[in-house]
């Protein structure tokens, strides 16, 4: 745990003397940080979807370190706006199930409707407070069956203060933003310049140094996976960075929230095909792949061998402990599951709530080289070469 404290005064420290309207702001000439043990690439990925959340209330500070702490390669986040036009870690656009908003009268005339990905929503909205009220919050847990204890502890965070987060950790540790429903926060949020929300995204990250082609030097000191399930904003972004881009997949009856194909089209092999121009993998939604059958696992889809013949990465989403979460054939056993994903359907990555988790069953079944610079050095080579190669 001394390690959660340090971080958590070093992040305090570069944001002091900084008004919540401009978080960070005039660090990025601070940040050549010495880290002392270089990202793993020789296993599958262990990301932290929204922190250790099964833990700690989802998208806090608290919950990225504790992911950092128990292991996590990279640290998950849903990236929206504010009404002031700030950018702010959190996963739905309205606040009503993760804060206490419902509790503070001084926004009661906030809530509105407004339609959502084709469907009306009711709440209060992320778009209608500004980043200083958003801050006045206090976030809690969303399931009533994890721990209770952290709710009302922690505030809503950043976009800047989550990457600080990242790059004072004491190794090399990814980072994983999303961008979250665009169309929605492009029709509600304005920015003065005239720039779009995906413009400000990746001017945040290029403002922090993050840059570069999976693999290559300047990807491997700052990783980076930028993740939507739009697949026109990735599209867009692509002319603003080179840094690795995931297209997310929901279930295959559900439509894009931009184009308005269905999931079913999108991994198609076709659009695969035209998609891997501009992405080095994709994100599905773990059913799509091993669609279950009154909760047992059906037969797997070809989905991840399709996406491994065109060069694209595979990270589905999202692995829980809870038995709720774990069909019949895992027997209540998270082990067994990382133990089916990773040796039997062979997927690159996996979005867990439960990082320490998957980093101990990965320990025992991978770990580590006893010779883990040269080994380090050894596989990253290998990768460039079958890059190069045009594997």
């Amino acid at each position: 745990m001394a390690a959660f404290w340090l971080i958590s005064i070093i992040v305090l420290v570069l944001l002091s003397g900084e008004s919540n309207a401009n978080p960070a702001a005039s660090q990025q000439s601070q940040l050549d940080v010495n880290h002392r043990k270089p990202l793993q690439t020789f296993r599958p990925y262990n990301i932290a979807h929204r922190g250790s959340n099964g833990e700690i209330p989802e998208e806090t500070t608290a919950a990225y370190l504790r992911a950092i702490e128990e292991g996590a390669d990279f640290i998950e986040s849903d990236i929206l706006a504010t009404k002031d036009g700030h950018l702010i870690c959190f996963h739905d656009v309205i606040l009503d199930a993760t804060t206490d908003i419902a509790n503070r009268t001084e926004f009661a005339n906030r809530k509105r409707t407004y339609e959502v990905e084709r469907q009306n929503v009711t709440g209060w909205f992320v778009v209608d407070f500004t980043l200083g009220e958003l801050k006045s919050l206090r976030v809690k847990q969303r399931y009533n069956f994890r721990d209770q204890q952290y709710n009302g502890k922690y505030q809503i965070i950043t976009f800047d203060e989550y990457i600080l987060i990242a790059l004072y950790a004491d190794r090399v540790v990814g980072i994983y933003p999303e961008l979250k429903n665009p169309i929605f926060i492009n029709e509600h949020v304005k920015w003065s310049d005239g720039k779009k929300f995906e413009d400000k995204f990746v001017q945040t990250l290029l403002k922090y140094g993050y840059k570069g082609e999976y693999m290559s030097e300047d990807w491997l000191k700052q990783p980076l996976f930028i993740q939507s399930f739009a697949p026109s904003s990735l599209i867009y972004m692509s002319n603003m960075t080179n840094s690795p881009k995931i297209f997310l997949i929901d279930d295959t009856t559900v439509r894009t929230q931009d184009t308005n194909q269905s999931y079913y089209e999108i991994t198609s092999d076709a659009y695969l095909a035209f998609i891997r121009k501009y992405i080095v993998g994709i994100g599905p939604w773990k059913d799509t792949i091993v669609p279950p059958i009154n909760n047992y696992l059906g037969p797997p889809t070809d989905l991840v061998a399709r996406a491994h013949a065109l060069n694209l990465q595979v990270h589905p989403y999202t692995f829980r402990n809870e038995n709720m979460f774990l069909h019949f054939d895992f027997h209540q056993d998270p082990y067994l599951e990382y133990e089916y994903w990773l040796g039997e359907i062979g997927v690159d990555g996996l979005f867990t709530d439960f990082t320490g988790t998957l980093h101990r069953f990965q320990e025992c079944t991978t770990p580590y080289p006893k010779n883990e610079k040269n080994a380090e050095a050894l596989l990253q080579k290998i990768n460039y070469m079958l890059k190069d190669s045009g594997y």
